[in-house]
């Protein structure tokens, strides 16, 4: 009776809302580190600091381990792993957000929008890409850029996500020409202005879309000025933040995970009010493994990056593929208490949902 109770307890948490007397939730931060694994997590704190376990998320009380297996693959895409994220549903990879027989799943960010909360989504990576794009568009390829970011100023469900901030301009602009379309001229009319630098963006903003390239766009200002914006609805907020975590270089990538633990600490710490659930997840893991290497003596030697894809003789070893195991799920504020144990990356949506005490 007492394992069935507990069992009950949790479907309840999870389908109906937070226990009656806990705090819900007015805003979700949505953190997801793209490709960032437990292996890359743990040679990140090494790296970083000189010792594992450092990082403000291996330090969080409330953490579980995610399964990212796709509908038709035990190792997903980044459009598969999102979209399990932030619709509750498996898909197949490379579908973004939508049913096999074109029905739209509608997401977290979605769901905010119709219950009157501000939603943006940041990233280094392109805006039209699987990760940000599974979370305001509806489509069976993630190669379809001219399809798919039309779709924040003709939205499915709600009024579109509110703020776009992130790369991937000259490849998004390239694909809107080729359907036709000219975002300087379809998305301002349609209520959102297009800005060329993250300066440009005024902290009131109700509406923004900011496209760059190049390497050096600013993820934490980017997250900052967002959650500045979003803050001055007094309904709450949605924001998804994205950093990639993907080793093509790797002491870069070890450097950006703690750059992207620091955010988050200090999102959760001082930059978002004490209603808002914090929360990181990787929607996939990839083949980074530390295999020697010395207490004192740095983690990384002197080497190329073709040495470290082929493994070379270095401490880290890294490979060229996404890979199948759990990865870290980890939350702080309220709502917080419901990540813990082993999950599918389907009940990441639900988290998010029962934090608010909305109900699908």
């Amino acid at each position: 009776m007492t394992r069935r109770f507990a069992v009950g307890a949790i479907c309840a948490i999870l389908f109906c809302g937070v226990l009656p007397g806990q705090q819900k939730a007015k805003n979700v931060i949505l953190f997801i580190g793209d490709a960032g694994g437990e292996s890359t997590l743990n040679a990140a704190s090494i790296n970083g600091y000189g010792a594992p376990q450092k990082l403000f998320l291996q330090r969080e009380m409330n953490v579980g381990l995610s399964d990212t297996s796709a509908a038709n693959s035990w190792v997903t895409d980044s459009a598969a792993g999102m979209t399990a994220i932030v619709t509750g549903h498996k898909v197949n990879n490379g579908v973004l957000s939508q049913a096999p027989d074109g029905t739209p799943y509608k997401t977290i960010l979605e769901y905010a929008e119709e219950h009157g909360l501000s939603t943006g989504v940041v990233s280094n990576m392109a805006m039209a890409d699987a990760t940000p794009a599974a979370c305001y568009s509806h489509v069976d390829s993630r190669k379809k850029f001219g399809e798919i970011f039309p779709q924040i100023w003709k939205p499915r469900f709600g009024d579109g996500v509110d703020l776009v901030l992130g790369g991937g301009k000259k490849r998004i602009l390239e694909a809107l020409k080729e359907s036709n379309i000219d975002l300087t001229q379809a998305a301002p009319p349609a209520g959102w202005p297009v800005y060329e630098s993250l300066e440009e963006v005024p902290d009131t903003a109700k509406k923004a879309i900011l496209l760059v390239d190049g390497d050096d766009f600013k993820v934490d200002e980017a997250a900052a000025k967002a959650i500045r914006s979003l803050s001055r609805n007094p309904k709450g907020y949605f924001l998804m933040v994205e950093w990639d975590l993907h080793p093509g270089k790797v002491e870069k990538m070890l450097e950006t995970a703690v750059a992207l633990d620091r955010l988050i600490e200090q999102t959760a710490t001082k930059l978002a009010s004490r209603d808002t659930l914090v929360l990181f997840a990787a929607d996939h893991s990839f083949d980074v493994r530390l295999r020697s290497g010395k207490r004192g003596a740095p983690l990384l030697l002197p080497a190329n990056a073709k040495d470290f894809a082929n493994g070379g003789k270095f401490d880290l070893a890294v490979g060229t593929s996404h890979t199948g195991e759990e990865v870290l799920v980890a939350a702080h504020g309220p709502g917080a208490q419901l990540v813990k144990g082993f999950m599918p990356n389907t009940r990441i949506f639900e988290i998010m949902l029962a934090a608010w005490g909305w109900k699908k």
